[in-house]
């Protein structure tokens, strides 16, 4: 898969990244994401958040998805408690 171009924007693809990951991880809204890059000195609008979330959320999403590990069909067992109905025991 061809990597996410981040061409033509003014700040650096990390920053872009932080603020997609900040957006859906911890439920925030835009102005909350603005609100935490502005603490950290990076001046961007709720509107510029708005963008990069709707034009490479997708493609970051779909990248993640397809790094997981494929599900096996054998499940293992970690723990395993055995309840009596008998509270003598």
């Amino acid at each position: 898969m061809p990597p996410i171009p981040y061409a033509r924007h003014q700040f650096p693809p990390v920053v872009i990244q932080h603020a997609i990951w900040l957006y859906p991880r911890f439920t925030l809204s835009y102005r909350d994401v603005e609100d935490l890059l502005a603490e950290r000195g990076l001046e961007v609008s709720y509107e510029t958040v708005r963008r990069w979330v709707l034009k490479f959320g997708p493609a970051i999403a779909r990248r993640l998805r397809q790094q997981r590990p494929k599900p096996s069909p054998r499940w293992h067992l970690d723990e395993m408690e055995i309840l009596s109905a008998n509270p003598e025991w």
